[in-house]
Formats: structure tokens, C-alpha cells, sequence
């Protein structure tokens, strides 16, 4: 900003004085305190708590604020513009000059909140008296020579309209406000009327009165710079909207680099623990860095011991979880409960319990150097007092499975550590422990499936005795039809159709049907059509984690059911079944095909999918029974 004379300044101050109290009397509440809470920091556990979980943080602006395309009818209009101008400190680019940060954060408000305020505004900021505002003309750019045209888009509202044609035509205009703004809030006479009065006790009023002081300063100050500028009439009905508008953008810049009061933590505490209800679910994911993320009520301390229980380590206000991944992030659930639930460690590697003190509450679930999901901020009881943490985890020691944790948190005295499970190697190792010999599990070979076109949703069907012919007529395809695997693909999906189809692949005794986001496999019908010179056995999914395991011999249907649903189907099943524990869901469907390749003495590879793939052939299933 240029040097501005003292007695300028102090002409400035002592009318935006007299401005503030009756422009902060007519900021509705609402707005006021949605401004207010731009100093609150969208890392902070006290984030949900003020704003909502779901609600993006105002005056954050993203790429995705600015980047909007509406559908409204534009409106433009032709004025003089300069032929080079450049605004100072704001360099141009190819597409004109670069947008002030004023317009960028009247954007960031939404045009809701920008609505509100002008509505709220227009009449006190029109009723001014402007005849002894000091003329600051020569501080902004010259009015614009030349030609040219403004256009805005038919959504955008009335006060961003302004703002933005008030950047074109009176280039600085904006950025002036916002830097005299700034330096009026130091004044010796302007910050006794910044201060949260003591009426404001809850956190709404306190946020409230916070906001619609600095929001009522930079008004005042945007009237004193552009209040005698008037935009055309045939884009902005209301004079006031550019004051307005530049005066909320530049209370946002404001108010993101001032702190919260002293006392509004004291009341968003208050208000926590008065709508704070049990039971509490959330999930999200967290990053994690040097082996770590932390349920905590302040920093993540940089040491931990994990000896004693090779998952967990009570610190100050709060326990640091290891994790198999020394970086990234793993994905958590959370639960808080009124008394603690059953046990349950089916799906998990390594479940422990621990206690630890919080000296306020409302711990989140962090990173070592960055904040978890905002679902996962804030989580715990906002009181005082020893907490109980069940600590579930699994795929600590396998890049290839998802890594995971379950937090249950309860209220309850001090306890001694419990290790409930501990069955994997990183466990092991931390407690100092030898490690037991385990075989790696079966289902191990159909981890590929993870990664392959078959991840989401499938049904793979394998058939002994019989030729690929008559497979494919047991599915209720023409052997005589086929078409391009990619072709069919391609024509369902583009109908968001479910018309099945399958692709087949000859592997030795056995023949495999393969069906992309298709079920027939799973049909008793086909089973037994399947089955007649054999056997025939079938493992289906989908994305809404459904499965059926179907097993067929000689043209009888043997067992159909959703694992780990019981069945007593006769040895040949029991032996296709035995040892695989679908009681834990994880990797539900590659034991599901391990069982199927022990019934049919064949299963599917990584390399069998290639080659059905690289054939690119596939069969239309046109008869469904």
C-alpha cells in the first residue's frame, strides 16, 4: 500500500470509529458468526464442533471455489479499459491482470452468506454521509481509458459482480481497502470496538461478535475508498454491493490471521459437552508417518515405547498406535461407547486394551504431522478423566492387504494393559518375542485378484468333465456367437446395462467361466447344467460385499449359500471347506476360490485371466433360467 498521511489516517479512524457500532448492529448473528469462525483452524479438534463435520470451512478457498461453470445467462457490458494497466504488486498475466485476494475471498464466503450480508447492509452502507471522506483517488488506478467488456455469469452473485467490475474499472480499489483495514484494526481507537464484549458468553454469540466487529470495520473502511463509485446499473442494481462485497473479502483476510478469543475455546468446550451423545460412530483415514498416527488431545509425541504390548503406547493425553506402514495412511473406524462392549477379535491381527488420562477430552484420531479426517476430530468425551481404548488391528505385516484399525473407546477407571490377540509379526517382534512358525493361508494365492478387473465384482466358475461348448450352452450362450470380449464389455456398461455375458478359457480337464460384474455362476439352474459330466463349483461378489459359494456334481446341486453360512453338504464340500476361516470376512473372496479349486481340482491364475483377456473373446448369454 502507497504511504497515506497521518492526518488522513486519523481522519480515517475516527469516522470508521463512529461507522463500526452502528454497521455491527445491523450484521445479522448467523453471518456473523460464520465469519467469525474463520479463525478457528480446519485442523483444529474444535472444528466440528463450531462448523458442522460436513460443512467446507469459509474462507478457505479451494481450487474448486473459484472453478465453478454455471449454466445461468451471462450478462455484459462495454466500458474503457487502459491499454496496459498494471495494478501494483499484482502482476499480469496472458488472460489480464492477476485477481486481487479481495475477490478471491468475497468468492470463498459463497454467494449465500455474500446475499445475506448485502441484504442486511445495502440501506445502512447507502445512508452515509460521504461529504467529508477524505478523496484516496490517488491512491488506486486512474479510471480506465479504451475499450473493452466485462461479462460475469448469470449465477454469480451481485456482490462478486461488483467486486469484480470495481477491479477492472478502478484497479487497487479493493486491495487498498483491505490493507487500510488492516492498519485501522491497530488503531488506539478502533480496538477497544474489536474487542467480544462481556455479554457474548456462548460460543455462537462470542463467533458472532468476533466477526461482525471486523466485517463492520472493513465496510466502514470500503465506504471511505470506493463509496462514492457507482457500477452500471445494467450488471449491479445496488451501488453498495461493491462496499459490501470488497468489505467481506476484506474482513476474510482479516479475520484468517486473527486469533480466536481468548475465551472461545472455554465456550466451544461448553458447547461440546452440551450436545456431546453416546453412542458415537465414525470412520476415515489417517495419515501416518514413521510408523504412526495417534489418538491425542494435542501433539503427537516424537518417542514411544511399544514393548509392552507390541501395538500401543500410552503418552500425555492420549495413545500412539504403530502401524506396519511406515508411511501414508490406513483407514480407521472409531466407536464410543457407554460401558464397554463384547469382545469380538474375528477379522483381527492384534487387539489390546489400554487406559490413559485426558486432562480436557475431545482427543482426535492424528497424524504425526498432519490432522486425520475432520470425522475424526474432536471424537472423544470432551470431559476429564481415565478413558478405556480396545485397539483393533490387521495387515500390519502385508503390503498386499489393506491395513486397518478399529478404536472403541469407553469411560472407565485406570487398568492394566490387556492383550486380548496377537497373532501378527510385527507384533512379535516389538514385544521382543520369538516369532511363530505360521504357513502362510491358502487364500494367499488369490490375493491378485486385488488388483485385477475382476476386484469389484465377479462370479468365476470352473467345470470338469465337460467341453467349452457345452459350458457355455449350460450358461444359456450360443457357442456359435462370439463376439469381442471388449466390445460387449464396453456396450453394457455404456447402457449401464446388467445383461450377462461370459468369457470361457479350455485349462486341461476343467473349463473356466469367467463373468465381469455377472452372477449366472451362482444360479442353481446353471450349477446343474454345468455339473452334468462332473463337477462344477462357483465363487460370486459384488461391490456390496454379497458373496455365494456354489458347489455341483453330476447334475446335482450339493451346497449354495453365502459363507460362512453353516452347511452339511458330504465329505467332498467338508474337504473343499476345511481349515478356511470365513467367520473372519477379510479376504472372503479369495477363500471362496480357494474352495472352489479343492472341489474341482482346478482353479483360476493371474495368467488364465490374461488369456481370456488377450483372446478378447466372449459369449452373450441370451437363455437365463
Amino acid at each position: 500500500m502507497a504511504d497515506i498521511a497521518e492526518a488522513v489516517v486519523e481522519m480515517l479512524a475516527t469516522m470508521v470509529a463512529e461507522a463500526i457500532p452502528v454497521i455491527a448492529a445491523r450484521i445479522p448473528p448467523g453471518p456473523a458468526a460464520q465469519l467469525g469462525r474463520i479463525g478457528v483452524p480446519s485442523d483444529s479438534a474444535f472444528w466440528p464442533v463450531v462448523t458442522g463435520i460436513r460443512r467446507a470451512p469459509v474462507g478457505r478457498e479451494t481450487r474448486e471455489t473459484r472453478a465453478v461453470v454455471t449454466a445461468g445467462p451471462a450478462r455484459s457490458v462495454a466500458f474503457r479499459v487502459p491499454a496496459d494497466r498494471a495494478v501494483p504488486g499484482r502482476a499480469g498475466g496472458a488472460g489480464g491482470p492477476t485477481e486481487s485476494p479481495v475477490v478471491g475471498a468475497v468468492r470463498s464466503v459463497g454467494p449465500l452468506l455474500a446475499e445475506r450480508l448485502l441484504g442486511a447492509l445495502e440501506l445502512t452502507v447507502a445512508a452515509f454521509d460521504l461529504a467529508d471522506v477524505p478523496d484516496l483517488s490517488s491512491y488506486v488506478g486512474q479510471p480506465p481509458t479504451g475499450r473493452g467488456i466485462f461479462a460475469s455469469a448469470g449465477q454469480d452473485s451481485q456482490v462478486v459482480t461488483a467486486v469484480t467490475l470495481l477491479e477492472r474499472s478502478r484497479p487497487g480499489a479493493a486491495d487498498l481497502a483491505a490493507a487500510l483495514s488492516r492498519r485501522l484494526a491497530g488503531h488506539q481507537a478502533i480496538v477497544p470496538l474489536l474487542v467480544v464484549p462481556p455479554s457474548a458468553t456462548d460460543e455462537a454469540s462470542i463467533a458472532a461478535a468476533h466477526g461482525a466487529a471486523r466485517l463492520a470495520l472493513a465496510v466502514a473502511v470500503a465506504n471511505a475508498v470506493i463509496g462514492r463509485w457507482s457500477p452500471p446499473p445494467a450488471l449491479v442494481d445496488s451501488p453498495a454491493a461493491a462496499v459490501i462485497g470488497v468489505g467481506a473479502g476484506a474482513a476474510v483476510i482479516l479475520l484468517r490471521d486473527v486469533p480466536m478469543p481468548a475465551r472461545h475455546a472455554a465456550a466451544v468446550l461448553e458447547k461440546a459437552r452440551a450436545e456431546y451423545l453416546l453412542p458415537r460412530r465414525a470412520s476415515g483415514s489417517v495419515p501416518v508417518a514413521g510408523h504412526r498416527f495417534a489418538l491425542a488431545e494435542g501433539e503427537v509425541p516424537g518417542a514411544a515405547d511399544f514393548s509392552g504390548n507390541g501395538l500401543a503406547a500410552v503418552v500425555p493425553g492420549g495413545v500412539v498406535i504403530r502401524t506396519g506402514a511406515a508411511a501414508g495412511s490406513v483407514r480407521v473406524q472409531l466407536r464410543v461407547e457407554e460401558q464397554p462392549p463384547p469382545l469380538d477379535t474375528r477379522a483381527w491381527d492384534e487387539v489390546v486394551e489400554v487406559s490413559w488420562l485426558a486432562a480436557v477430552g475431545m482427543a482426535s484420531v492424528t497424524g504425526a504431522q498432519a490432522p486425520g479426517d475432520v470425522r475424526l476430530r474432536g471424537v472423544t468425551p470432551p470431559w476429564p478423566g481415565y478413558c478405556r481404548l480396545r485397539l483393533h488391528a490387521r495387515g500390519r505385516d502385508d503390503a498386499d492387504e489393506d491395513e486397518g484399525y478399529e478404536l472403541v473407546i469407553w469411560a472407565a477407571p485406570a487398568a492394566p494393559d490387556i492383550v486380548h490377540k496377537r497373532t501378527d509379526r510385527t507384533g512379535y517382534r516389538l514385544r521382543g518375542e520369538p516369532e511363530p512358525d505360521r504357513p502362510q493361508p491358502p487364500e494367499r494365492a488369490y490375493r491378485w485378484v486385488k488388483r485385477s478387473a475382476l476386484d469389484i465384482a465377479a462370479t468365476v466358475t470352473v467345470v470338469t468333465g465337460s467341453t467349452v461348448e457345452e459350458v457355455l450352452r449350460a450358461f444359456g450362450a450360443d457357442p456359435e456367437r462370439p463376439e469381442s470380449l471388449r466390445a460387449i464389455a464396453n456396450d453394457v456398461n455404456g447402457r449401464m446395462s446388467i445383461d450377462p455375458w461370459v468369457a470361457v478359457l479350455e485349462a486341461g480337464t476343467a473349463v473356466l467361466a469367467i463373468e465381469y460384474n455377472g452372477f449366472q455362476g451362482s444360479n442353481e439352474a446353471v450349477m446343474r447344467r454345468a455339473s452334468a459330466r462332473g463337477r462344477a463349483a462357483s465363487m460370486f461378489w459384488n461391490v456390496n460385499a454379497m458373496t455365494r459359494l456354489s458347489f455341483a456334481e453330476d447334475g446335482q446341486l450339493l451346497a449354495s449359500f453365502e459363507p460362512p453360512g453353516g452347511v452339511d453338504a458330504g465329505p467332498a464340500v467338508a474337504a473343499a471347506l476345511d481349515g478356511l476361516d470365513f467367520d473372519d470376512y477379510r479376504n472372503k473372496t479369495a477363500k471362496g476360490l480357494v474352495a472352489v479349486q479343492r472341489f474341482t481340482g482346478r482353479g483360476i491364475t493371474a495368467r488364465d485371466l490374461d488369456q481370456i483377456e488377450a483372446a478378447d473373446t466372449a459369449f452373450r448369454i441370451t437363455s437365463q433360467s
